[in-house]
């Protein structure tokens, strides 16, 4: 499993790339996790006495790759739970994904109800009692023999949402067996990166743009031309 790489860092944040197969915090395996490896990190280099305090701020699923925010204050915790409710954060995503999607570019709405006890969720194109609404947008960035890369910005934060809603396409991500591909990626991981992050400094109030290529040499020449 490769380490994590910090991309972004002050009194207040410290913005990672967390590799797939990292947990962002502590389940049932005991695995160490990326929460674990950043308070390490940040003891280390500060030399921090005591316990160090850092917070994920959003989650990654495990096989995913990508940007994550940690709040190294409370204060700056509290400000950055507020963007993300207030829907003041804009995060894109990359992924390759079987085939290719019936539209170029297109809104995709479904009602996503959760199945806690097998850590999946179904998603509804009509809404459902218990089923929350989802929705995101894609892009078509490049088509290759069997599979796209897309662009993907959602809209609302629900679980696994980006799995499922392209599966539900009948576009569902490479390696991601779960929601429909049929073979695992050799890591384990899935095609799925977090691509770039943009918000308003919660301390600072500065624009904050975090961008971090995903290492898909199928796909480099179009993913370096991405903004």
């Amino acid at each position: 499993m490769k380490d994590p790489k910090v991309l972004f860092e002050d009194n207040h944040l410290l913005i990672i790339n967390k590799p797939s197969g990292w947990l962002v915090q502590g389940d049932k395996t005991g695995d160490r996790t990326l929460t674990d490896w950043a308070k390490v990190y940040v003891k280390r280099k500060y030399d921090k006495p005591g316990d160090v305090f850092l917070h994920p701020t959003h989650r990654l699923d495990r096989p995913v790759s990508g940007v994550i925010v940690f709040a190294r204050t409370s204060k700056a915790l509290e400000r950055m739970n507020k963007l993300f409710r207030d829907d003041d954060v804009q995060k894109v995503y990359l992924a390759i994904v079987k085939d290719k999607p019936a539209e170029t570019e297109e809104t995709l709405v479904h009602y996503i109800e959760k199945d806690s006890k097998k850590n999946t969720v179904r998603a509804f194109t009509r809404a459902k009692a218990n089923a929350k609404r989802a929705e995101l947008t894609y892009d078509v960035v490049a088509i290759g023999d069997s599979h796209s890369l897309l662009r993907v910005k959602p809209k609302t934060g629900r679980p696994h949402q980006i799995r499922v809603q392209l599966s539900k396409i009948n576009c569902p991500i490479k390696g991601d067996l779960r929601y429909g591909y049929p073979k695992a990626n050799p890591d384990k991981s899935i095609s799925l990166h977090a691509f770039q992050i943009n918000f308003t400094h919660p301390v600072k109030q500065e624009p904050v743009k975090i961008t971090c290529k995903p290492e898909w040499p199928d796909y480099s020449s179009f993913v370096n031309e991405l903004d």
